[in-house]
């Protein structure tokens, strides 16, 4: 029987709905390529059978969303047949996702996001449960009440076993950096899990209709230029020289900030007067530093390449964005990079993020 067959529909959980791309070609260079088994690919690296580990895959529960009357993200593009989404996997090569929600949840008020975390977070873990060699989850935590934050932290990394948690690029309007939120980044860095940052958008720039127009910018750019703005707080408040244990991975490759890193650095000596307390390091050595990790949601190799030479081959993660298809093949896209070694390729799939998560090989 195949293995998408053996997986029941879980009632809890919800994923939002795409077209299973077309069939993917053997990887590229240093003897990389595949095997299907059973209808599932199997990516091999030097004849090396890898395990791959996408870390940026969407999900909603229902019955959490609607506790404070979220719409479901997608109307009319939601199935709850796990079937189908092991299907794309085995397609495409994904041998792990690491699902995450996109908050929703941070105006909501304190009893009812109480609630609507611990109905979420324990649906995750029974859904996880029901095929752990398939998938783990990103917690998600109230980062409005950042007391209430660090508590769900630790309840889920201590209490149902997770690996990582999930936060949004500002809460509702207000930057990660601010101290406010320092209990939170506090009770991460103790409990020495992997966050997970996925913008909101750049809301602030909505109400004057800048991205407005054609192009879907609030997403295009707003998304990628949330996570620049966050992650350039991170450096330039201090937060990441406060809690250095912290492990932050961001989406999307880190919007802009890696592709320009350099002209953070450059302001330090340009305008010294007016950056404010200075960071203890360069801002382009917390990108190569150990803190920050990227997903690969990139759409050239030219743009990989330029990541990894700026973050370090031992940063780079896969990312699918799943459902949304940025990239049709994501697993071929690292296979295809020029330049890089099997072991590079292999960090990239999925060892790294093996590490991070605690996925056993």
């Amino acid at each position: 029987m195949p293995i998408s067959e053996t997986i029941p529909s879980n009632p809890h959980l919800a994923f939002v709905e795409c077209e299973i791309s077309a069939g993917a070609s053997a990887g590229a260079g240093g003897g990389s390529g595949q095997a299907h088994t059973q209808g599932r690919r199997e990516v091999v690296v030097s004849g090396r059978r890898v395990k791959t580990i996408d870390v940026h895959a969407h999900c909603i529960v229902p019955e959490a969303a609607q506790l404070i009357n979220h719409p479901l993200e997608a109307p009319g593009l939601l199935w709850s047949n796990v079937s189908d989404r092991l299907a794309q996997m085995d397609q495409t090569g994904v041998d792990v996702q690491a699902l995450s929600i996109n908050p929703y949840w941070y105006r909501a008020e304190r009893d009812a996001v109480a609630e609507l975390i611990r109905v979420q977070n324990e649906a995750l873990v029974e859904f996880c449960a029901s095929q752990p060699d398939r998938f783990v989850a990103f917690a998600t935590a109230a980062l409005q009440y950042p007391d209430l934050a660090a508590e769900q932290v630790e309840h889920a990394v201590k209490a149902l076993g997770f690996r990582g948690v999930g936060v949004g690029g500002s809460v509702a309007g207000e930057d990660l950096a601010n101290p406010k939120f320092h209990p939170f980044w506090a009770k991460c860095e103790a409990l020495g899990v992997l966050v997970f940052m996925h913008p909101l958008g750049t809301r602030e720039l909505e109400p004057s209709g800048r991205l407005a127009g054609n192009g879907l910018l609030t997403n295009t750019i707003g998304n990628p230029l949330e996570t620049t703005i966050a992650l350039s707080h991170l450096i330039f408040e201090g937060t990441l020289d406060r809690f250095p244990g912290l492990k932050i991975c961001a989406a999307h490759g880190g919007g802009f900030l890696p592709s320009y890193a350099n002209r953070s650095d450059a302001v330090i000596t340009t305008f010294p007067d007016r950056v404010g307390p200075l960071p203890k390091k360069k801002p382009t050595e917390y990108i190569r530093g150990g803190q920050l990790y990227f997903d690969s949601i990139m759409f050239t190799g030219e743009a990989m390449r330029h990541l990894i030479a700026e973050a370090g081959i031992d940063h780079v993660v896969l990312g699918t964005d799943y459902p949304f298809p940025w990239n049709t093949v994501p697993v071929d896209h690292i296979l295809s990079i020029p330049g890089l070694s099997d072991e590079d390729r292999i960090k990239i799939l999925g060892e790294t993020a093996a590490k991070l998560l605690g996925i056993e090989g």
